[in-house]
């Protein structure tokens, strides 16, 4: 049955709703980027603020989302004195220690 006749079932109180759902075939529903089960919060942001953060997130080639997370994560980890470093920045230190600037 095609979306337009099912819906004009629905809007018309008919009673083939309910085989109409056990004949559709499943939704093929997106697989999880996660085993860890997340939950979706929303966050106000000034717009200025938003596009610095996606502006960052671009640079890192991943997405806002992500970006956003890593950061939460490691400002708790700071919390807890447990480390959270990125190797590009534990490569960056060593390469300026070993490299100083002229001053």
């Amino acid at each position: 049955m095609h979306r337009n006749d099912a819906t004009k079932q629905f809007h018309g109180g008919g009673e083939r709703i309910a085989e109409l759902i056990d004949e559709s075939p499943a939704a093929e529903l997106p697989t999880p980027d996660s085993d860890v089960p997340m939950v979706s919060r929303s966050v106000r942001l000034p717009l200025d603020t938003y596009e610095r953060v996606r502006a960052a997130a671009d640079a890192r080639g991943i997405g806002v989302t992500t970006l956003m997370r890593q950061w939460i994560e490691a400002g708790l980890a700071d919390l807890d004195d447990s480390a959270t470093v990125s190797l590009a920045d534990v490569r960056r230190a060593l390469a300026s220690l070993a490299h100083p600037t002229a001053a």
